[in-house]
């Protein structure tokens, strides 16, 4: 039987599909079968030349996931320090909703960072090859590929938010990507990981579109 979904118009799926971390429900199980409904919508996402040629690992494993999170953690505690960093990041915009937005989104990712081996099930998108290859490393390259998969994620974690699922997209583990290939025994030559994704049912389900300045800062018509 499907699971029940919640009663969503397309746009408030799309605006409202947030990056979850504080209201993840750590205690509460996900069953696969939600898991499987969601993956029949994200193989549904186009690939380049249609070669469909990803991979989704999902970690379930209680030890597992306790080391891919302090694997997520310790990258966690790296990317703090960079200047791009969620923390500096915007700090002088001089755009107090902005900055107010974005202390808000440091302080739920640090939590996250605290959290990552709870959720109960952490997903991997993976996708064939690899673009950090001598081969493979051109704009073409690495546009095609990423765009078979993420995509395909991006389906995956809207069908979750349907059915009352928080998920965020994250990419920092990618530091310790072949340790955790190894782990979970990913063929690391062949199979790219692109994200981390903590997969929990949400505290609530009202979520409501982010703050973003005027679309009219960022849109182009015929010329630059």
């Amino acid at each position: 039987m499907p699971h029940a979904q919640l009663s969503l118009t397309n746009d408030e799926l799309l605006s409202t599909t947030r990056a979850v971390r504080k209201r993840l429900d750590f205690d509460k199980p996900v069953p696969m079968s939600v898991i499987e409904e969601c993956m029949n919508l994200a193989v549904q996402a186009p690939t380049g030349s249609n070669a469909q040629g990803w991979q989704f690992m999902f970690v379930t494993d209680a030890t597992k996931r306790a080391q891919i999170g302090d694997y997520y953690r310790q990258a966690f505690d790296i990317y703090r320090q960079m200047p791009v960093a969620i923390h500096k990041l915007h700090k002088d915009s001089g755009d107090d909703a902005l900055t107010a937005s974005q202390d808000r989104s440091a302080s739920s990712a640090d939590y996250l960072a605290d959290n990552m081996g709870r959720a109960p099930v952490l997903m991997i998108p993976c996708i064939a090859g690899r673009t950090d290859q001598p081969q493979s490393n051109n704009l073409i390259a690495q546009t095609g590929t990423f765009g078979s998969i993420i995509p395909a994620a991006w389906n995956f974690m809207l069908a979750a938010r349907a059915r009352g699922i928080g998920t965020a997209w994250t990419t920092l583990h990618l530091m310790h990507e072949q340790a955790i290939a190894e782990l979970l025994g990913i063929p690391y030559d062949d199979y790219m990981q692109v994200a981390l994704i903590p997969i929990a049912y949400t505290k609530g389900t009202d979520f409501k579109p982010a703050y973003r300045p005027p679309v009219s800062g960022v849109m182009h018509v015929d010329q630059w």
